[in-house]
C-alpha cells in the first residue's frame, strides 16, 4: 500500500516538473507580421508620397554598387515582405525600397548580411558611364561609391553610399543610400534614392544625409 502511494506521488511529482518545464517561445525570433507592421507605408512618410501597393515576394533586392551592376540576390531561404514608395514632382524624384528578410534564426540573418557586405566591399570607388539609349535613355554620368559599417541600437551591418553626376549638358545629380542591417533573424534592406534635375556639380543632395537615416531608424523603430 505504501509503496504504490510513493509511486503515485513520484508520478504526480514528475507530471508536475514536465509541465513547468514546457519551452517558451523564442523571444528572439522576429515574426514575418512584425517586419510588415515595420516597414513603411506612405502615410507614414508624407502626403506627396505614394504607394503603388502590394509588391510581390522579391527574387532579387536592390544594386548594391549602382551603375549597370545587377541587382543582389536574395541569400538563402528566407519569408521576405518588402514595399516601395515613391514622391514624383516636377524638380525630382525620391524612392525607397524595402525589403525585410525573416529568417529561420539568427546565423542565418547573419549569413546573408556576410554576403551583401561581400559585394558592397568590391564595389568601385569611381565609375564613368557614357550616355545609354534605348528602352531608358540616361546621360553620360560619373558615380561615385562607399561602404561603412553601421550600427543602430541591436541591429548591425553597411551602408554603402552612392553619389551619380551627370554631364553638364543635362545638369542633374542623384544620391543613393544602400542599407544592410541585421537583428535576431532578420535581414532589413533598404534603399533611399533622390534625384534632382538643375543641380549638376553638387556633391550631395541637401539633407539627404538626414533623410536616409531618419526613415531606417523609423523602420527599427516600429520594430519591438
Amino acid at each position: 500500500m505504501l509503496r504504490s502511494v510513493v509511486t503515485v506521488l513520484a508520478v504526480a511529482a514528475f507530471a508536475g516538473c514536465s509541465s513547468d518545464d514546457t519551452p517558451e517561445p523564442d523571444k528572439n525570433v522576429i515574426s514575418v507580421d512584425t517586419m510588415r507592421a515595420a516597414l513603411l507605408k506612405a502615410a507614414d512618410i508624407g502626403p506627396t508620397w505614394k504607394d503603388p501597393g502590394e509588391s510581390a515576394a522579391p527574387a532579387e533586392l536592390v544594386s548594391i554598387c549602382g551603375a549597370d551592376t545587377a541587382a543582389a540576390a536574395v541569400p538563402g531561404k528566407p519569408s521576405p515582405v518588402s514595399a516601395t514608395l515613391s514622391d514624383e514632382g516636377t524638380g525630382g524624384v525620391q524612392s525607397l525600397t524595402q525589403h525585410a528578410l525573416v529568417y529561420d534564426d539568427a546565423i542565418s540573418s547573419a549569413t546573408a548580411l556576410a554576403t551583401l557586405r561581400a559585394v558592397a566591399d568590391a564595389c568601385p570607388p569611381s565609375v564613368q558611364k557614357p550616355a545609354k539609349t534605348g528602352d531608358r535613355d540616361e546621360p553620360a554620368y560619373t558615380e561615385t561609391a562607399k561602404t561603412t559599417t553601421l550600427g543602430q541600437g541591436a541591429w548591425n551591418g553597411f551602408v554603402t553610399l552612392r553619389n551619380k553626376q551627370y554631364d553638364k549638358a543635362h545638369a542633374a545629380t542623384a544620391d543613393i543610400a544602400v542599407v544592410a542591417l541585421t537583428r535576431d533573424n532578420v535581414l532589413l534592406v533598404d534603399q533611399y534614392a533622390i534625384y534632382r534635375l538643375g543641380k549638376s556639380g553638387a556633391s550631395a543632395n541637401p539633407e539627404f544625409s538626414n533623410d536616409w537615416q531618419k526613415l531606417v531608424g523609423s523602420t527599427l523603430s516600429r520594430v519591438k
